[in-house]
């Protein structure tokens, strides 16, 4: 039995483009028919990581970080939302959207790790924040996805106030940043070969096609 291609994916929850990037290359991965020689993992990178947990105003915070005005943030956001719409998911931006910490989100997803549920449970996080104007680091809110994806919500939860889950992820994110991971989404693909951003879907295949050749 050949050995799977592994596909590593470092992004953040609150990552706009890791959510495009991935849909465009879960597409590519169905309309080959690779589903089973592909294993994807999930690996942290916060955009944030010293966002206090009161949060940000997003507006506010995108200008203070890109020095985006607020005409540009428009444009952006439009351009997000019709590029969600391609891979049949939503955006809603409103006014007093917030960007939060996502730490926490990080330890919940190695956790789902072992369950191998791990993309089920960074799908759902990334709609709650976009799709449904939910708090990702509110721990009640995080309390419910993890019944959604059927997780045992008690057992996750306490990983939280574990000292050595929050060090594991903040040693993985350095981990990354030491191969030279700036940005995300970054897709790594057999810890060989990387590609940055959300690619169209026809570049996914493309990469896959060769790599599963070579393979």
């Amino acid at each position: 039995m050949k050995e799977k291609l592994k596909i590593d994916i470092v992004s953040d929850v609150v990552c706009p483009w890791c959510t495009i990037g991935y849909k465009r290359l879960e597409k590519a991965i169905i309309e080959m028919g690779i589903q089973d020689q592909v294993d994807i993992e999930w690996q942290p990178f916060e955009l944030n990581p010293n966002m206090p947990t009161e949060g940000q105003n997003l507006k506010e915070h995108l200008a203070e970080k890109y020095g985006s005005t607020s005409e540009q943030q428009d444009a952006s956001h439009q351009h997000m939302v019709a590029a969600g719409e391609e891979v049949d998911f939503k955006f809603d931006y409103f006014d007093d959207m917030r960007i939060v910490n996502t730490l926490d989100a990080h330890i919940l997803l190695d956790y789902a790790k072992q369950f191998g549920k791990q993309t089920e449970l960074k799908m759902r996080l990334t709609t709650a924040f976009f799709s449904e104007r939910k708090d990702v680091s509110d721990r009640a809110v995080l309390k419910q996805i993890l019944l959604d994806v059927s997780l045992n919500a008690d057992e996750a939860l306490a990983k939280l106030e574990d000292e050595q889950a929050r060090t594991d992820i903040k040693n993985a994110e350095e981990f990354w940043r030491q191969l030279g991971v700036t940005s995300v989404p970054t897709i790594v693909f057999n810890r060989k070969s990387a590609v940055t951003g959300a690619q169209p879907v026809d570049v996914f295949k493309q990469v896959l096609t060769e790599l599963i050749k070579e393979s």
